[in-house]
């Protein structure tokens, strides 16, 4: 066994150490390890920031132990659960000196060779780098541990860390006080036991994936309904009151009796689907909050802490959560639609923001997602997103696709100040400037499109099919459905805009649409809420119409 093979076998995750000083020759010999790294398109982005700091590591440390608990709550099997506390996760106060390594996403506001697949392929470079400090340190005698269990917005917020440095976690560094017997420590105390040999499989085959084209426009049958809707019209204007006096109640019964076909229309099964995706623009700083905050809501959402969750659980609503494309790798075990496209789109300001085939893609996840719900009985389905950055994205969709210029499309999305607004403008019109592709829709959607933007839209086609009441939250999924009308006009009969959002450009949008939305609560949260909370009207519209009595059974004169 070479000596190489003797460092790299060696190299633990240190989580003991003795309270020796480490020269500073033995720090910087190791952080030039890191800088010799591979660095995708030469972007040199890895950061590295030194903590000593009594202060700073008692910080750090408090964050690990709130982030712990949540990690502890993970497990109901009582044995197990003190087996974990029982492990040693982190020195984060006894390691001599505590690194931070990082990457700077700000280089992806130029064109890199290399990120064009994968944004991640920047944090990818500082792994590597992390990896090569590592193995330096074990060559000279000492030993780094990685602590990962940390709320990382407030770990950067705390830090004082800049909005574009995207920390990997934090590592504490020194002089080894145990090798376990010369093994990974979970193994050495029975948590699990590493194998022996990698596991390799050999890939000769290539699948062939058909993707169906896009149709734009189709021609649906128009039937002569004209008897029904008089009868259906009659029975509205039967009830015991004023002909309109229940307003927009009226006019949601009249046009639930249209969706569902029958003059006694009731919502069966009402389910909410949340779609969740990430935006490459977002690494422009067009938002308040980083990226990594569209994982953190997701998990909120399976955790059950959400707006949605509350409203969803009040009105008896059934909740999905879809991934369409977070930058993240949920378990396979949790309680989530996976419909990943990719980690993430590209940022549109200077590449498109997915292929062609990926939008399709995107149609097609989005109208199977919307198959199976019909398929459980549910003839009243919402639509909500989740995504950092996703107002930008939609408010280039909706001027590419009404001619509204791109100022009057923006909005302070996630809370943006006076500054930024403004720079989120000028990146949004830089972004339409360098656009030199083609004029057709399906074209400026690939180029511009997000994940679960596209996905809802297709959803929506798939429950227009499926005569299903279509529930439109606010800007966001708006703008879905300006996308899906514009494939299938007819939309317009089965859709019902539930609020105006405090989005400046949601009642633009709406007014474009000529559609009327049910609320106006200044709302601008997103995942579907304004559907949950105004769901109980369109019951309301329900019960009108089946329950209340006519003129001539309650005895009541007529005007």
């Amino acid at each position: 066994m070479s000596y190489l093979d003797d460092i790299l076998k060696s190299r633990r995750d240190t989580r003991h150490f003795t309270a020796e000083e480490i020269p500073d020759e033995v720090i910087n010999k190791a952080l030039q390890a890191g800088h010799w790294a591979p660095s995708v398109g030469l972007t040199d982005a890895t950061k590295y920031y030194i903590i000593r700091s009594t202060e700073v590591k008692s910080a750090i440390k408090n964050l690990f132990l709130e982030y712990n608990k949540k990690a502890e709550a993970l497990t109901d099997n009582p044995e197990q659960k003190e087996h974990y506390k029982s492990l040693k996760l982190e020195a984060i106060e006894e390691a001599p000196i505590g690194l931070i390594i990082a990457y700077d996403r700000a280089v992806l506001n130029q064109f890199t060779i290399g990120t064009v697949g994968s944004n991640e392929a920047v944090k990818f470079s500082s792994v590597c780098a992390a990896q090569n400090i590592w193995l330096s340190l074990t060559e000279q005698g000492f030993g780094m541990g990685w602590v990962s269990i940390l709320n990382y917005y407030q770990f950067k917020k705390i830090l004082d860390l800049p909005e574009n440095i995207e920390p990997l976690g934090y590592f504490c560094i020194g002089k080894p006080a145990t090798n376990y017997d010369n093994q990974p420590m979970l193994q050495q105390l029975n948590w699990k036991q590493k194998s022996e040999v990698p596991d390799v499989t050999e890939i000769t085959n290539v699948l062939e994936s058909v993707v169906s084209n896009l149709q734009i426009n189709p021609q649906s049958a128009s039937k002569d309904q004209s008897d029904f809707n008089t009868l259906l019209q009659e029975k509205i204007d039967s009830k015991t009151k004023p002909i309109g006096a229940l307003g927009i109640l009226e006019t949601l019964a009249l046009q639930m009796g249209h969706v569902f076909e029958t003059l006694n229309p009731k919502i069966k099964s009402p389910n909410i689907v949340v779609f969740a995706a990430d935006h490459g623009i977002s690494n422009h700083g067009v938002s308040a909050y980083p990226q990594d905050v569209t994982r953190q809501m997701v998990a909120n959402f399976l955790e059950e802490g959400a707006a949605i969750n509350v409203f969803c659980k009040q009105n008896d609503i059934t909740l999905s959560i879809v991934d369409a494309g977070v930058n993240y790798d949920f378990p396979t075990n949790a309680k989530l639609i996976n419909a990943k496209i990719a980690k993430g789109t590209q940022s549109f300001l200077h590449a498109p923001a997915m292929s062609e085939t990926e939008l399709q893609l995107c149609f097609e996840k989005g109208k199977s997602i919307v198959n199976a719900i019909a398929e459980t009985d549910s003839n009243c389905i919402g639509f909500g997103e989740m995504g950092i950055g996703n107002t930008s994205t939609a408010a280039v969709l909706m001027s590419l696709l009404t001619g509204f210029p791109i100022e009057e499309c923006v909005g302070r999305g996630t809370g943006v100040e006076d500054e930024k607004l403004i720079q989120k403008q000028n990146i949004l019109k830089k972004a339409i400037e360098n656009y030199a592709g083609q004029t057709e829709m399906q074209q400026q959607l690939a180029y511009f499109g997000g994940f679960e933007i596209i996905q809802m839209a297709g959803g929506m086609l798939a429950a227009y099919d499926r005569k299903m009441l279509i529930l439109v939250d606010g800007f966001i999924c708006s703008v879905a459905y300006l996308i899906a009308s514009k494939i299938n006009p007819n939309i317009k009969r089965n859709a019902v805009f539930c609020h105006v959002s405090a989005e400046q450009a949601h009642q633009k949008l709406l007014n474009y649409l000529e559609a009327k939305p049910i609320l106006n609560l200044d709302l601008r949260l997103g995942e579907g809420t304004g559907c949950a909370i105004a769901l109980p009207i369109l019951k309301s519209a329900e019960a009108f119409l089946n329950e209340m009595a006519t003129f001539e059974n309650a005895g009541v004169s007529k005007k």
